[in-house]
């Protein structure tokens, strides 16, 4: 039952790392869940102050999440329109066949979000480059987040490696 549990924490450890770029997948929170499967087995001990840390990182990350692309599109100008244009351009950039689709999708949905807002031109691209900034920044420590999970993760496989194989 350990080898499963560690498996299935192995797992959703890389899917937080994807998640940290796919808007519909909380990376953190599910590398968090990871980490949380990886204590219930019988060969690592139960730290609740480790995991607690761990999830209110998880959680505060989260939330940053909604709040930092909004203060990107917002300090440059940006509505509702550029946000949800920025979001469904990572979508089709993640899906389009296209190099740099990640970085190119969501500027260019921002753009076309704040262009069907009404918006000039120029107030348009200065938006969606706020809303991408802020995509950017939030991205990155989702996935700094995540990645440090399953680093401490990793260091807990090592650590245990003799008991666990």
């Amino acid at each position: 039952m350990d080898i499963f549990l560690i498996i299935l924490s192995a797992l959703l450890m890389i899917l937080g790392l994807i998640g940290s770029f796919l808007p519909v997948l909380p990376g953190p929170l599910t590398s968090w869940v990871g980490l949380l499967i990886f204590h219930l087995t019988d060969v690592v001990p139960m730290n609740w102050t480790f995991l607690g840390l761990t999830l209110f990182v998880a959680i505060t990350i989260w939330i940053l999440d909604y709040i930092i692309p909004a203060i990107g599109t917002k300090r440059f100008g940006g509505s509702r329109a550029g946000m949800i244009g920025t979001s469904i351009g990572l979508i089709v950039g993640l899906l389009a066949p296209i190099p740099g689709g990640i970085i190119i999708g969501p500027f260019v949905g921002a753009l076309i979000g704040e262009l069907l807002n009404k918006s000039e031109f120029d107030k348009a691209l200065k938006a969606a480059f706020g809303s991408f900034l802020g995509f950017l920044a939030s991205t990155f420590i989702k996935f700094m987040v995540a990645l440090v999970f399953l680093g401490l993760f990793i260091v807990k496989v090592v650590e245990y490696q003799e008991v666990l194989f």
